[in-house]
């Protein structure tokens, strides 16, 4: 009975059925998956679906699910004169933020699905978490999306807002919690400035940075165990 941790698989199916089997996932371990699952990479809705199938995965919202669940709930509509009167400026500016941000292979397997397929992937994107405290192997540790934007010492986690624990980039530089481990993706471990192994996973002040740019040159998608803290890369 282990617990393991991915983050931004980012569409990339076949990476994330090989990187189950290295890890042998068993049905009583349990894998957390830290966001971004959607886009850019090729299937991205056939890997939520997939998910969807894992009675053992629990999965957490990361700023890719965020841009697109507006944007899905507004495709299940019917197009009518007052649904298009329902689209403000925040709708719209998020939908050109998602288009930036690779939506197109998300956009693409959403629209091919039938209705009750789109309500199911709307449904089980509402359900993911925010963020996850627990112990493991006696560490502490914490589980989010980005990290903690406007950190302060004093700050209790159910005081950071949706963008500071979901869009905010972590600062690997300086040690939130003395006794509790931060879980974080977002951020490629190429562009952590202190990472001395780019694309690898990077761990410093009790931060643990898991996003090893799968899809980009030279990435990876990586999993960590958190009882033993070992890696495994595909």
């Amino acid at each position: 009975m282990a617990t393991y941790v991915i983050s931004d698989i980012h569409g990339h199916y076949d990476e994330f059925m090989k990187l189950i089997d290295k890890v042998s996932l068993k049905d009583e371990d349990t894998l957390y998956v830290l966001g971004d699952i959607l886009d850019r990479g090729p299937h991205p809705i056939k890997t939520l679906f997939k998910l969807m199938e894992m009675p053992n995965v629990i999965c957490m919202v990361g700023n890719h699910e965020l841009m697109a669940l507006d944007c899905f709930i507004f495709l299940t509509k019917e197009i009518t004169d007052e649904s298009l009167n329902e689209l403000d400026e925040e709708t719209i500016d998020n939908y050109l933020c998602w288009q930036s941000n690779g939506c197109e292979s998300t956009l693409a397997e959403f629209r091919a699905l039938d209705p009750q397929k789109r309500q199911d992937v709307i449904d089980f994107i509402r359900e993911f978490l925010i963020y996850e405290e627990l112990t493991v192997a006696g560490k502490k540790f914490l589980l989010v999306h980005a990290g903690l934007g406007n950190y302060s010492p004093g700050k209790d986690i159910e005081d950071y807002s949706i963008k500071e624990l979901i869009w905010d980039r972590a600062d690997y530089g300086i040690q939130y919690y003395p006794d509790v481990y931060v879980v974080t993706g977002h951020t490629p471990t190429q562009y952590i400035e202190e990472n001395p192994t780019p694309g690898r996973i990077f761990k410093s002040n009790n931060h643990i940075a898991i996003d090893c740019g799968c899809g980009i040159p030279g990435g990876k998608l990586a999993a960590i165990c958190l009882d033993t803290l070992e890696e495994y890369y595909v």
